[in-house]
């Protein structure tokens, strides 16, 4: 396999993950058993991996491909947060607050950061990587067995904490930028462009 052919392989595996958006939906409308839901989990959590790890071993870790990743994975996971609810209605009712106030976050990052950067954010924070972790395990304990137990329950409020963050992150800094680890390292981003500034 050439090089070249190697570099597209990290924006396939993001293309991966955007194509089972709609298909997680098609599964839930044919009536697939809920060990395919769990499957195709798996499918987005190693794509999710891969697609960075490639992406830095190969040297094609662009902006672009950071932001495409991040979309990919708000796309697929409101895909699996639909099906959850339209399957499992009672339990996804019961964290009706939490969830709500999950959803106000979210809605409230976009719009700041379309509002300050014209862009989405690609932090991939450490709290968005244990988010995404405990999505995973929280949907598959949900559409794979039916129970919306502590892993379910834990990534609500560990989203609901890296959402509070990103939009802190986002007030704090003073332009776009790609990959910040964490609040303090958006501190840390502040200060050196405020000394570059006065340069």
């Amino acid at each position: 396999m050439g090089k070249k052919m190697l570099n597209k392989i990290p924006m396939a595996l993001v293309y991966l993950r955007i194509l089972l958006a709609p298909f997680v939906i098609v599964m839930y409308l044919i009536g697939v058993n809920s060990a395919a839901y769990v499957f195709v989990l798996v499918a987005a959590l190693f794509s999710d991996i891969f697609d960075g790890v490639l992406a830095r071993k190969l040297g094609v870790a662009t902006e672009r491909l950071r932001a495409m990743d991040s979309l990919a994975d708000t796309g697929f996971y409101l895909a699996i947060a639909l099906v959850a609810f339209l399957q499992y209605p009672e339990a996804i009712a019961a964290f009706a607050v939490p969830i709500s106030t999950l959803v106000g976050l979210e809605l409230a990052r976009y719009i700041v950061d379309w509002h300050k950067f014209s862009k989405s954010a690609a932090y991939h924070m450490w709290s968005a990587k244990l988010w995404g972790i405990f999505l995973f395990l929280g949907f598959c304990q949900l559409l794979g067995f039916g129970q919306a137990g502590l892993f379910f329950e834990l990534a609500i409020y560990i989203g609901i904490a890296t959402n509070i963050e990103g939009l802190l992150a986002s007030f704090i800094l003073p332009k776009w930028r790609c990959d910040v680890p964490s609040l303090l390292h958006a501190f840390g981003l502040r200060m050196q462009d405020s000394f570059a500034t006065y340069e």
